[in-house]
């Protein structure tokens, strides 16, 4: 792959395209000033750390909270140039209680203080009073977007749109396992996944924004490139949030059909690919980083010019 020749205007800052409150605008004016629909997952394990920020006691939560934390800001550091948003993880700090909750809080700040769109990625699933704190946390914490399981229905995801906020629903997962529920044949001729897209892109139709795009995403894996476009035909003003690419063995061509408008209309994500990449012995962790991730905002870009 090309080395990339893109650089974001000299005129405009880290963040000086995230003005507009609407989650859906905010991504579309972020992927538009770096000119790549990529989101980088933040999903840090200790066991993966480089040594120089390894955690001193691998058994003490506040040591490795401290050291995921010092990793995450090297990674948004390296990454911010090239891509549109990064997807925080938050079962990663979450398993390191009250010392992983307040990095995972730090990171989310320092991904929004260099511009980047943020998802909130913690699928949460419940309804009523739960549903509201859970979107009440997202929010305080400032991400521009959560994810969530929108099988419990309009109950469970509306509480995450209150506030102008943004949500991305599962609809068709990437992992195999998945299948059995979400190909299930439905009376109607549908699948399930299916139904969940049209709810969603029932609801989402209440809250469009100026890019055309709806504050209700839908999480679509990249590596169901047969359901790509009818999905999308059901979902049209829907930006589709795309795991599954690079280690989990998707391709730019198989993400093709996401996008509606140029570089519009999804967000492809890849984590464990850009975060440890294979790099040449000696090279600083961090230049590795920031060459895996514009080689894939530059793959993504070669599909949406």
């Amino acid at each position: 792959m090309a080395q990339s020749t893109h650089a974001a205007p000299a005129s405009q800052g880290a963040g000086a395209t995230l003005t507009n409150h609407h989650p859906a605008d905010v991504l579309c004016a972020r992927v538009q000033h770096v000119g790549s629909a990529t989101c980088v997952g933040l999903d840090p394990v200790v066991d993966r750390l480089p040594v120089a920020i390894a955690p001193s006691d691998p058994r003490d939560a506040a040591s490795c909270a401290q050291s995921i934390e010092r990793f995450s800001l090297g990674v948004i550091e390296a990454v911010c140039a090239d891509a549109a948003a990064v997807k925080i993880q938050a079962a990663c700090y979450e398993r390191y209680g009250v010392d992983g909750y307040a990095a995972m809080w730090r990171v989310l700040a320092a991904a929004r203080a260099h511009g980047l769109a943020v998802v909130l990625d913690f699928k949460r699933g419940d309804i009523g009073i739960s549903a509201e704190h859970y979107a009440a946390s997202a929010r305080a914490g400032g991400a521009h977007w959560t994810t969530i399981n929108a099988y419990l229905g309009a109950d469970g995801i509306e509480p995450f749109l209150a506030d102008g906020a943004g949500t991305f629903a599962l609809v068709r997962t990437s992992n195999p396992s998945g299948d059995s529920i979400q190909s299930l044949p439905l009376a109607d001729g549908r699948t399930v996944a299916e139904a969940v897209a049209d709810l969603v892109s029932s609801l989402g139709a209440r809250s469009i924004g100026a890019s055309g795009f709806s504050a209700l995403g839908a999480v679509v894996g990249a590596t169901k490139r047969a359901e790509i476009a009818s999905l999308r035909a059901r979902m049209p003003h829907t930006i589709f949030l795309v795991p599954g690419y690079g280690a989990q063995g998707g391709t730019a061509d198989d993400v093709r059909a996401c996008f509606t408008k140029g570089a519009l209309g999804a967000l492809i994500t890849a984590s464990r690919s850009v975060i440890y990449p294979k790099a040449a012995a000696g090279t600083p962790w961090e230049a590795a980083i920031r060459d895996a991730a514009r080689a894939f905002a530059d793959d993504i870009r070669t599909i949406t010019r």
